[in-house]
């Protein structure tokens, strides 16, 4: 590349740092970080796409914002200039692509492919995808481990559900005493959470535990909620003292809920040895055989017996019907 001397003789240009492909990837990969500059969300051709403005890339390579950690092996930009030519290569070798903004939230196509600080550009550059891959390989096999699930063996399955439903009911502790600390602490006047970001969908994993917790004064105008609120929690505690015996019950009841999950029969409707021989055939066992042997050998004495009380009980009959008939000829005579 070169340039014009005032006198029309030409100057070649020094050759940048970012003239390099794998510099700008270097670079494209800062960008594209949580250090980099602020990006928004839209459709282009009914696909998601993050775009910024032309002039806020710029802003951010001259004078980055305040706290951004610039990557040590990357020189910095010492005018808008070098920052305006690194962006127009970067368009060239298409990292960044132009576009033009149509309506909230919708993006269009622009015939324009040069840069310019006033246009709108989309993210191209995705970085390095062997990660993404190997992931998404790693997720595959997961499903299908998960899929075989019934035939893994049956101390891998009891360990699975535990693990489970230890963390099942983590979580949920979790979340009660989040709550009612945040819950004691605002009735009296002020705002305490415990891992505030611990639900930041838009955090990474590491920052989803920063800060550890956070306390501030409430905004004015919630004293009327926090007495209400107040007074409900401690009508609730009275109530729990003074009838033991239907808290107590309630108590109860969530502990045989806690060993009914962990023995896993909270829902089941049938035994485990059921669903463990379940594509076994139904055969009798040598006790079931001989059990059954031996009600058939007590069978016909009880017949035999059933036999002897119905003929006496003949005989008894016979005998009463030939004393009547011997007693009715002589009340005749």
């Amino acid at each position: 590349m070169a340039t014009k001397k005032a006198n029309g003789t030409e100057e070649k240009k020094k050759p940048s740092f970012y003239d390099e492909e794998e510099n700008q990837k270097k670079l494209c990969d800062f960008l594209r970080s949580r250090e980099g500059p602020g990006i928004r969300e839209a459709l282009l051709m009914e696909k998601r796409v993050h775009y910024l403005k032309g002039e806020k890339l710029v802003n951010f390579l001259v004078e980055p914002k305040k706290g951004t950690k610039w990557p040590t092996n990357l020189p910095r930009f010492e005018n808008r200039q070098d920052a305006i030519a690194v962006c127009r290569d970067l368009c060239k070798v298409q990292y960044l692509l132009r576009a033009e903004k149509r309506g909230k939230g919708e993006l269009g196509m622009s015939r324009i492919r040069e840069f310019d600080e006033s246009g709108y550009f989309v993210w191209v550059y995705e970085g390095d995808k062997t990660m993404s891959h190997v992931m998404t390989m790693a997720l595959i096999f997961g499903f299908l481990f998960c899929v075989c699930f019934p035939i893994w063996p049956t101390f891998l399955r009891v360990f699975v559900w535990y693990l489970s439903v230890s963390l099942l009911l983590f979580i949920f502790f979790l979340i009660t005493t989040r709550a009612l600390l945040f819950l004691f602490v605002w009735i009296v006047g002020f705002e305490c959470w415990f891992l505030p970001n611990l639900f930041d969908e838009t955090l990474s994993f590491t920052d989803s535990f920063k800060p550890i917790y956070s306390f501030e004064p409430t905004k004015p105008g919630q004293l009327p909620y926090r007495m209400g609120t107040g007074i409900a929690f401690f009508s609730f505690c009275y109530w729990a003292v003074t009838q033991p015996s239907e808290f107590d019950g309630f108590v109860n009841a969530q502990g045989d809920f806690l060993k009914d999950l962990y023995a896993g029969t909270l829902l089941s409707d049938m035994s485990q040895e059921d669903k463990e021989n379940i594509d076994k055939p139904k055969m009798q066992s040598l006790d079931d055989l001989l059990n059954m042997l031996d009600t058939e050998i007590e069978k016909p004495d009880v017949v035999d017996d059933l036999d002897d009380e119905d003929a006496l009980s003949n005989m008894l009959d016979n005998l009463v019907d030939e004393e009547d008939e011997d007693i009715n000829p002589l009340e005749e005579d």
